[in-house]
């Protein structure tokens, strides 16, 4: 089956049998990726995918910004599409912590590109 007659099946559902077809994925993905870990000295120890340094931050600050998971995959080849549900389900999970950490790095980032910084 193509991803077109996919769509064409997906699209032809009910409500409520979107909402199940959802539910599936997300579980199959949510159990095939990555766990989200802390581990004290890797990154400040911000929450990072599993045995990586990517922060969640990182990857929630690039959708703020209006990028899609396919261009977030494409700048990341060795993240999944699975990992990308773990981050997004614990940027909904602690979204006090990520927005904190978000603040955070756009405050040093602003303090880098003070003129006295930039040389």
């Amino acid at each position: 089956m193509t991803i077109e007659e996919l769509e064409v099946q997906l699209l032809a559902l009910t409500a409520i049998e979107k909402a199940e077809a959802i539910g599936i994925l997300t579980q199959s993905l949510k159990n095939s990726g990555r766990p989200i870990t802390k581990t004290p000295g890797v990154m400040g120890g911000d929450a990072c995918i599993d045995k990586t340094r990517i922060p969640v931050w990182l990857l929630a600050s690039y959708r703020n910004d209006g990028a899609t998971d396919a261009f977030i995959l494409d700048c990341y080849p060795h993240l999944s599409a699975a990992d990308l549900v773990n981050v997004w389900a614990y940027t909904e999970a602690y979204p006090d912590e990520i927005e904190s950490a978000i603040r955070q790095q756009d405050d040093a980032d602003e303090i880098l590109d003070t003129p006295e910084n930039i040389q």
